[in-house]
């Protein structure tokens, strides 16, 4: 009897305990989860009162990247058929049989688990809550949704921009309208990002039977649409913290000179529609995050 691609990597022979661990380690994503810890670092600053909780800091960041890490690997549990049958995702811990499927659950789940633990009594049940939406957005909605629409890229945001507002709320266990904007920056910028990596990978994507926007828009013109449109939203969203007063003018000038890059290659990605521009687009993205953030807390008020 024939074996599927993930089957054939459960059967793969044991590991060495180094690249056990080394499996482990890229079944929790740590870049993702490292720039997600410095948004939320960064809202755990900007919403902090004087002086600084640094315990209360150490035990938010804490948790929040223990849920980062167990939604990573929850996330790749879930995937792990569709994994197999994308050239770019063949070679991770579950479809390449480093670590078995209930191992990956159980550790996923420990690792949120304790997140949630480290929230609610070591930081703040809202913050616990928030945490709590995070997984069952992430994992429970986006993830299945990923092979049955294109909504799924709105639904994944939602949890995708919580790491900043949980920031804030560890610090200042409420939701103002500063803790928001920070959430709506968030939120819009995973747009024109994620598209710019659904459309590179477009052909993989049909190929497992992901439904990311690229796919089904064949001549890349509502894609084109929604990266200009969010590239453009980004922009005015990103100055909130300068009007609201939780920010001066180093932060302005940077989220100005970030933005508009952000929005340039929105631009030309929209006209030009090919994988060089998709490309330029990525990189502009990811260096858009640390600019901003680290702008925020350098000149935050």
């Amino acid at each position: 009897m024939s074996m599927s691609v993930a089957e054939i990597g459960e059967a793969a022979e044991p590991l060495s305990l180094r690249d056990r661990l080394n499996a482990y380690v890229v079944l929790t994503k740590p870049r993702i989860a490292f720039m997600l810890v410095l948004t939320a670092a960064a809202g755990y600053y900007v919403g902090s009162g004087s002086p600084i909780d640094y315990a209360l800091f150490g035990w938010s960041m804490t948790g929040i990247m223990l849920l980062a890490l167990g939604v990573a690997t929850l996330n790749q549990w879930f995937e792990r058929a569709t994994d197999s049958l994308m050239e770019r995702t063949a070679k991770r811990p579950l479809p390449a049989g480093k670590v078995s499927s209930i191992e990956a659950f159980i550790f996923g789940s420990a690792l949120t688990l304790s997140a949630e633990l480290v929230f609610f009594f070591l930081v703040n049940p809202l913050t616990a809550l928030l945490g709590l939406v995070v997984i069952v957005g992430y994992v429970l909605m986006y993830t299945p949704l990923k092979t049955r629409s294109t909504i799924c890229t709105a639904v994944g945001a939602v949890p995708g921009a919580m790491p900043p507002l949980m920031g804030w709320t560890s610090a200042a266990n409420e939701i103002s309208l500063g803790a928001w904007a920070l959430f709506a920056l968030l939120f819009l910028w995973q747009f024109p990002h994620f598209l710019a990596i659904a459309w590179l990978y477009r052909e993989q994507y049909e190929r497992a039977g992901i439904k990311m926007l690229p796919v089904v828009d064949r001549s890349g013109v509502i894609t084109a649409r929604q990266i200009l449109l969010f590239g453009f939203l980004t922009l005015p969203v990103s100055l909130a913290p300068f009007f609201f007063g939780h920010a001066g003018f180093i932060y302005l000038g940077a989220a100005l000179f970030a933005g508009i890059w952000f929005l340039v290659e929105s631009f030309r990605m929209s006209r030009a529609k090919n994988d060089k521009a998709a490309r330029r687009l990525l990189l502009v993205s990811v260096l858009y995050l640390p600019i901003v953030f680290g702008a925020l807390v350098i000149n935050s008020r």
